[in-house]
């Protein structure tokens, strides 16, 4: 982060909403709790189009306990490049709830808290909070899945909102381990700080590979925001190509 303000760089990480990984998660279905999990490496820690990585490799782990009746909670973690406002380190704790309300269409309301164990109590606020909504409903192998996330006014945002809205969309090609992605997503507030305007799009076009308990993934991921002029910056939002290679349990 040495190349970025710490203003700029704080409005990247804000913009991580929701930092799912990137492989599939099986659980364990013993009784009304469940456990589910695992462990990727990916080239390039990018949410939303931008690199919270620097452009490096990360170590990324999930952990979610299950209810049956749909409540959740768990944790997600990745590997930052060391700085004093974020330390080395992103956590995210989250909790929600997820039902099915119709066959095939399943809503997701949670929230996620950041938290970055390394922040100097001399650089500032960096933790924050976003409240997420999700929509999924499943056709066949077809799979598409609506989301909003809200970040309220905040001291480690700048005391200001966002709000972002992704549509994804998956294909599951039957008969084979291989399912292709595709998302489109929109930031508008006060996470969009490196876009003119304050609002810009991302996209995805993605495969992943499943093979027992190991996922490949592939992604292309570009955004819309135009070049500042500043090379350390723009490459951060550069088109790319993401790997990532996770195992689940």
């Amino acid at each position: 982060m040495k190349f970025l303000t710490k203003a700029c760089f704080g409005m990247l990480l804000a913009a991580s909403a929701l930092s799912t990984p990137a492989f599939a998660q099986e659980e364990e279905a013993s009784g009304p709790v469940s456990l589910s999990g695992g462990i990727s490496v990916t080239s390039d820690y990018r949410f939303r189009g931008i690199s919270l990585s620097n452009e490096k490799v990360e170590v990324q782990s999930t952990l979610t306990v299950s209810h049956e009746s749909g409540f959740y909670v768990g944790a997600w973690g990745s590997g930052l490049p060391d700085s004093p406002l974020y330390g080395k380190y992103e956590l995210d704790l989250y909790a929600g709830f997820a039902t099915e309300i119709a066959p095939g269409t399943t809503v997701d309301i949670g929230a996620t808290y950041y938290v970055y164990p390394g922040n100097s109590d001399f650089a500032g606020d960096s933790d924050y909070i976003e409240i997420i909504g999700k929509l999924s409903h499943d056709i066949g192998p077809v799979s598409a899945t609506g989301m909003i996330a809200y970040a309220p006014d905040q001291n480690s945002l700048g005391s200001n909102d966002n709000i972002y809205a992704n549509l994804g969309l998956g294909y599951g090609i039957p008969d084979t381990p291989v399912t292709l992605n595709a998302a489109l997503g929109y930031t508008d507030g006060s996470l969009g700080a490196l876009a003119p305007g304050g609002n810009y799009l991302d996209w995805m076009l993605g495969a992943s590979f499943a093979a027992g308990p190991a996922t490949f993934t592939v992604q292309y991921i570009d955004t819309d925001i135009q070049k500042s002029g500043v090379k350390a910056i723009d490459t951060l939002f550069d088109p790319t190509v993401v790997f990532t290679l996770g195992f689940s349990f």
